[in-house]
């Protein structure tokens, strides 16, 4: 759980305030049942645990798919088409994720 713990955390520090301008969303992610989110207001990020009573989007992955993610070994465009990574919710707000962290 701390590897995940670490990951969840690189978020913060990976978040591109200019890339988050006028964005009002939230990013859920649930790694084999672990649930965090990302509320992105004001271009400011806040991570919170568990689950959000209103994700604009939910990321369903495993925890090889998390860590090849933050590694930079894989895009979310490839783990979507692989059906490694799920999503449910607004699709399109999805590939904003590379521009907001990095991915």
């Amino acid at each position: 759980m701390t590897d995940l713990n670490e990951q969840f955390s690189a978020f913060q520090s990976r978040f591109n305030a200019d890339a988050a301008d006028d964005m009002e969303e939230v990013f859920q992610f649930d790694v084999e049942g672990t649930t965090f989110y990302l509320a992105i207001k004001d271009a400011a990020c806040h991570m919170g645990e568990g689950e959000h009573d209103d994700p604009s989007v939910t990321l369903r992955l495993n925890s090889d798919t998390m860590k090849d993610l933050m590694a930079g070994e894989t895009s979310g465009m490839q783990a979507f088409m692989s059906g490694s990574l799920k999503v449910e919710g607004n699709m399109m707000l999805a590939t904003k994720l590379g521009d907001l962290f990095g991915l």
